[in-house]
């Protein structure tokens, strides 16, 4: 499935989620998602991602880490459902959303936790959650230079 897809699927499970639990399944899929982006990017990616990209598969890998991994079906799992990227800066976009949303799901779980380990574990994936925001963001950025510079190449051309 597309990415965009698999992402605005995400989008829409991590706003309905409701209770908790539920939403902690859905930010742990939200991350495992940006994970296999990240890889699918470092691999078969624009160059100029690839050190960008890996840095989103580790810090999305921890913020999974952190979490309690959810019991879910294989067929459930969003990330292995990733077959395509069709266009890196709308993935990116979407992403970036998302991740942003995730940042904010996690931070009112924390605010109403009934016990310190899931406080600290919401703290810790706010972190990973910012930092891949952070690397989806400076994605965007090299993208956006690279039109730039491939602007005046086109009109020369």
């Amino acid at each position: 499935m597309d990415a965009v897809r698999l992402i605005l699927a995400s989008r829409r499970a991590l706003a309905g989620s409701g209770e908790a639990p539920v939403m902690l399944t859905e930010v742990w899929q939200a991350q495992a998602l940006a994970q296999a982006i990240g890889s699918r990017l470092a691999v078969s990616g624009p160059p100029e991602l690839r050190g960008e990209a890996l840095g989103l598969t580790e810090l999305a890998g921890r913020g999974c880490g952190v979490l309690d991994a959810p019991e879910l079906d294989p067929g459930d799992l969003r990330a292995a459902q990733l077959t395509e990227l069709a266009d890196a800066h709308e993935v990116l976009v979407g992403l970036g959303g998302l991740l942003g949303e995730v940042g904010i799901a996690l931070v009112g779980i924390a605010s109403s936790a009934a016990d310190e380990r899931t406080y600290w574990q919401c703290m810790e994936a706010i972190d990973a959650a910012d930092e891949s925001r952070d690397r989806v963001r400076e994605m965007l950025r090299k993208l956006a230079a690279r039109e730039a510079a491939a602007l005046p190449e086109r009109e020369a051309g």
